[in-house]
């Protein structure tokens, strides 16, 4: 069975960091393409970084210099290593992955595998 689970988010200061991890099981994560997304209630999923089997990554421009995402196959891991957080990046988070190639990594539906998200929550 597939299972994605995120932890790591929490209430920070502006300007705090937080880094948040998501642990795969069921399956490989060295041949797949992963990736965290974000949703504030009553608002569209977003992506925020992603990244391929060949370690590419690609982030969306409101966290480009702030955030990085990596992830260490030994431990099936997937991390989000973000910095100098603003309240706008208050959101759940949510890893995701996908068997395979994807063609727009910050997609929502090019991803088929979900967890349930962790809470970040930045206080100005």
């Amino acid at each position: 069975e597939v299972q994605l689970v995120e932890s790591g988010g929490g209430l920070v200061q502006a300007g705090g960091s937080l880094r948040l991890s998501c642990v795969a099981s069921g399956f490989s994560i060295r041949k797949v393409a992963m990736s965290w997304f974000r949703q504030v209630p009553g608002q569209k999923r977003e992506g925020v970084a992603a990244i391929d089997s060949a370690g590419r990554t690609t982030y969306t421009d409101s966290v480009k210099g702030r955030v990085t995402i990596s992830s260490d196959n030994a431990k099936s891991t997937l991390y989000l290593e973000m910095n100098s957080l603003k309240p706008e990046d208050t959101a759940m988070y949510y890893c995701a992955a996908y068997p395979g190639p994807v063609v727009n990594p910050l997609a929502a539906w090019e991803y088929n595998y979900w967890g349930r998200g962790t809470q970040v929550t930045v206080s100005s």
